[in-house]
């Protein structure tokens, strides 16, 4: 693998439509928003979908979700105990090489060079914390979204007897009619190469990104409801550049054409000129 040639920005533009792209336990599962409605994706929903994208790829994941579990490991310690040469550095206990543990994870597990982990498991003395080159910023809707809720019912008894819950047992379930969020993130070069993230690494983040709602569909999200619409690409060739990342995220403006957005084309996207490298653009609509 070759080395990661300079530091990367992006921003990604997505759409919801009749959606709820990342519901909040702690609200009823309804879509997050924050106190000004703007609509929120969480940085840890945005890593969900890239691991799931790069799992499809082919690569190997330590943070798997149990419905894609692909190695048969139940746990995040079974998994790290199931690859060996890490399990033989830990078992060293006191004298075991942090930094080989750090090493070897980095080397397995594609997650783990991206966006780092944390092990740290009862009962066993070695712990270490890897930090990721890659972040990602929580997601916010361009515009305000409007929450939809509608009540629902089942339509069949869970089991029989009257502990069980009858078949006219309400329930409700919440959708947003359109939103369009913004995702940014970059790739810090000084921890690439700390973890091992390599250009080929970058290239596959770039492709995790581009369709990173393929294989995302559920009853909240049906298939077409979620759309990747453009992506801008920043490939630096120095380690720190001049421009700051800020700025550069703050290069893409979307502003609205019309009150109330129904539609990505219903925007005005604008690329700010920079004295820095232009970005790659990815048209999806």
């Amino acid at each position: 693998m070759s080395e990661l040639k300079g530091k990367i920005d992006f921003v990604l533009l997505v759409s919801a439509t009749n959606a709820n792209p990342n519901g909040d336990p702690l609200n009823g599962n309804r879509p997050r928003e924050n106190f000004d409605g703007y609509g929120e994706i969480s940085d840890v929903c945005i890593k969900r979908k890239i691991r799931n994208r790069l799992q499809d790829m082919g690569q190997a994941i330590f943070v798997q979700s149990d419905d894609r579990n692909d190695d048969g490991f139940g746990s995040l310690r079974e998994r790290a105990e199931g690859y060996q040469e890490l399990k033989a550095e830990i078992d060293k206990k006191k004298k075991a090489d942090r930094d080989k543990c750090a090493e070897l994870a980095c080397e397995k597990w594609i997650d783990v060079r991206s966006f780092g982990q944390v092990f740290a498991f009862k009962g066993v003395e070695v712990s270490l914390g890897i930090r990721g080159p890659v972040s990602i910023h929580q997601a916010v809707s361009v515009s305000p979204v409007d929450v939809i809720s509608m009540q629902i019912t089942k339509s069949v008894n869970s089991e029989a007897g009257k502990e069980g819950k009858a078949s006219d047992t309400m329930g409700m379930k919440h959708r947003i009619g359109f939103g369009l969020y913004k995702i940014k993130g970059s790739v810090n070069v000084q921890l690439a190469e700390k973890t091992g993230f390599s250009q080929e690494d970058a290239e596959l983040l770039k492709e995790a990104l581009k369709t990173l709602f393929d294989n995302d569909t559920s009853s909240a999200r049906p298939e077409g409801s979620m759309e990747v619409c453009r992506l801008y690409w920043w490939q630096h060739e120095e380690k720190t550049p001049q421009i700051s990342t800020a700025k550069i995220h703050r290069s893409v403006k979307v502003t609205e054409k019309v009150d109330h957005p129904r539609c990505f084309d219903d925007y005005q996207v604008e690329l700010e000129e920079l004295p820095c490298v232009k970005p790659e653009v990815y048209d999806f609509v």
